[in-house]
């Protein structure tokens, strides 16, 4: 009976939010807005009777949305962002989050509000939201201009201390206190999950993509890909965290995949369906009476979310080294609330730590700056203008003499080629760290939670300790031996440029011995004691730990050259992924085919062995965007491929038939051939 209910209540969130679709469509205002108000209509606290009124059924519609929202918002994300944003979308993104947090936390207290209540008020209005952002500045025209681009990084950053604020109040929600204690030990377990999630995932699932996108069938890639995205947000789960977070980092990390383009274009009705069922579930949740009842708040948490988010994100982004011009449209396309907003009040719901009242204050506040951001981004210039009329001369020129000196100071950082070296060193051994971490947390986890097949073991409690902790020790080797050699490359590299190259003899000899082997002795000493910390709960008896300990200095000595073979390909592997040319989105249109017919050419073009499109797809050469040439049609071993797809991948020995003008054709030989 409850599988009819469910059924019919599917079918009324359907129905509804299509003509949601059409009617919003017509009026040319944001669908999202829709979804919601189809919520508030057809929901449990609107007369005369509801159409879906069953609590079990809005819990289920409203967790699929939220692990198919966050998993496409994670599609969207793309790793090489982070190192592309800059100092800009950092500050502005901190000073954002961390002035909204507080101011929202003090509204939240003059309202009378909790304590609970006001600390996730706080967090619901420091995060924009990307998914009408994006929209507005599409609608506008607006994408590729500069403020535009620092808008998308600063939501590259909110999204990421998003997922941090995620975990962190999943852990106040659950203990009632936040000590600087409990801050550093999330922050601690969160960054070593994401480090392990990450490498693990950027060496495995793509490579996993690639060898099922061989197959050529929608069907086998798309369900590959919602495996992973319901496994691993099972697994972040399972490990204590939200289904939010495990949804958005399986995103990020098959965002990295070449097949990265077949796969939006396929997941993208998906998450259309999924996106709709989650904004309508979110109208569900609401009272109408509820709102008319604290109307006040409504209107005053909107003041504070426009007017703070523009002088935050305004006054980040020109102490960053941008015009008031520049920052001042930054901020007023940032005030707004959304998607992770929703997530936060569910979250506070799902765990009984907040009031009722909070989520629809805080969909009635995104309905509203949802309105408003359009208009505020429009206004930009006059607000500019008007401040400009009105403010000092002797402001304005500071303002413009504060803006070239950051800029000077930008241009003149040129960090040498040793500060590079030691720099990448020191990341590469925190990730290391990183990672030796995640293995005893899992062994750990294991002991504490053994699944089925490890209790039909039947291994007595110490013995199943030490297994896990002489297994965890294995795994963790390649990561020893490789941060012992980067420690000892550092040592070197200090000693050397440290000590004075004219001096000679004994005594400069000396130290510089003892620097270059002290820094290896203390790393892998602080690196064992931290291995200690972690694998605590697992250490067996002392005897017992010692013939652990010969046992893991044996296999130390007979396989190090294996564990360093092991280390140099999981390494090439992640660097291989990241350093792959971002593969083109499926919403960016290719070139133009040349309009005169008449001046087309058709040749055939061997692919010999050695050429830079051996092992590239079609889309990765961006041969019609380079050149105006474009594959037609390929010869493979006597099988001809007509029109190939953009994921279609060029092998040695291949013909391909290219289209296009003489000139075209002519560059995209030498194209092709390398030359």
């Amino acid at each position: 009976m409850h599988s009819i209910t469910f059924l019919q209540d599917l079918a009324v969130v359907m129905i509804v939010a299509g003509l949601v679709t059409v009617l919003f469509h017509r009026l040319k205002q944001p669908v999202v807005l829709g979804y919601i108000l189809a919520g508030v209509i057809i929901g449990p606290h609107t007369p005369p009777f509801p159409l879906v009124g069953d609590e079990e059924t809005i819990r289920t519609l409203s967790e699929l949305g939220i692990i198919l929202l966050m998993f496409s918002l994670g599609l969207e994300f793309n790793l090489r962002k982070l190192r592309q944003v800059g100092g800009t979308a950092f500050l502005a993104a901190f000073l954002e989050i961390v002035l909204m947090i507080w101011i929202g936390y003090e509204a939240g207290l003059a309202f009378g509000w909790s304590t609970m209540d006001s600390i996730f008020l706080g967090a619901i209005l420091s995060i924009s939201s990307t998914t009408i952002i994006i929209k507005a500045l599409a609608d506008l025209g607006k994408t590729k201009e500069n403020f535009a681009q620092l808008i998308f990084g600063i939501l590259v950053l909110e999204d990421v201390l998003a997922i941090v604020m995620i975990a962190l109040l999943s852990g106040v929600a659950t203990t009632g206190t936040l000590s600087l204690g409990d801050v550093g030990v999330t922050f601690g377990r969160l960054g070593i999950f994401l480090a392990a999630a990450l490498v693990g995932g950027l060496i495995m699932v793509p490579r996993l993509l690639g060898y099922v996108g061989r197959f050529k069938s929608n069907e086998v890639l798309l369900i590959t890909v919602l495996g992973l995205c319901f496994g691993f947000s099972l697994l972040a789960a399972s490990l204590g965290y939200s289904v939010a977070l495990g949804a958005f980092i399986i995103g990020a990390i098959i965002a990295e995949a070449r097949e990265i383009g077949r796969i939006e274009t396929l997941m993208e009705p998906v998450r259309d369906m999924f996106s709709a069922i989650f904004f309508v579930s979110i109208g569900l949740l609401i009272d109408p009476k509820m709102l008319l009842t604290h109307w006040l708040p409504v209107l005053v948490i909107t003041l504070i979310v426009v007017v703070g988010k523009i002088v935050s994100c305004a006054f980040g982004t020109f102490v960053s080294g941008h015009d008031r011009h520049t920052s001042m449209r930054v901020g007023m396309g940032l005030a707004q609330i959304g998607e992770f907003s929703f997530i936060i009040a569910s979250l506070g719901m799902s765990l009984k730590v907040t009031s009722d009242f909070l989520y629809p204050i805080s969909v009635a506040v995104s309905a509203i700056t949802t309105l408003l951001t359009p208009y505020l981004i429009k206004s930009t210039d006059g607000a500019v203008n008007w401040f400009d009329r009105v403010a000092p001369r002797p402001v304005t020129t500071y303002f413009e003499l504060y803006t070239r000196w950051v800029g000077q100071l930008g241009r003149k950082r040129h960090p040498s080629l040793a500060t590079k070296i030691v720099r990448r060193w020191i990341w590469q051994m925190a990730l290391n760290a990183a990672l030796i971490g995640a293995v005893f947390i899992v062994a750990v986890f294991l002991e504490n939670r053994p699944p089925v097949w490890l209790k039909r073991l039947g291994l007595g409690n110490e013995v199943l300790k030490s297994v896990l902790w002489l297994a965890a020790m294995i795994a963790a080797l390649p990561m020893f031996i490789a941060t012992f050699r980067k420690l000892q490359a550092l040592g070197l590299l200090i000693a050397e440029t440290h000590s004075p190259h004219s001096a000679t003899g004994k005594p400069i000899a000396m130290v510089r011995s003892i620097v270059a082997q002290t820094i290896p002795f203390f790393g892998i000493a602080a690196l064992s004691l931290f291995v200690l910390m972690l694998s605590s709960a697992l250490l067996p008896q002392f005897n017992i730990l010692i013939v652990l300990l010969f046992i893991v200095a044996l296999l130390t000595w007979l396989l190090w050259r294996s564990f360093i073979r092991v280390y140099s390909k999981a390494q090439f592997a992640l660097e291989e992924t990241l350093k792959q040319p971002p593969a083109p989105r499926h919403d960016h249109a290719p070139a133009p085919l040349p309009s005169l017919l008449r001046e087309a050419n058709l040749i055939t073009l061997p692919i010999a062995p050695g050429s830079p499109a051996d092992g590239r797809l079609i889309r990765e050469l961006e041969l019609r965007t380079r050149t105006g040439a474009s594959v037609v049609g390929i010869d493979r071993l006597g099988t001809s491929i007509i029109n190939p797809g953009p994921d279609e991948e060029i092998h040695t020995g291949d013909q391909l038939l290219l289209l296009g003008s003489s000139a075209q054709i002519e560059a995209a030989s030498k194209l092709l051939r390398g030359g």
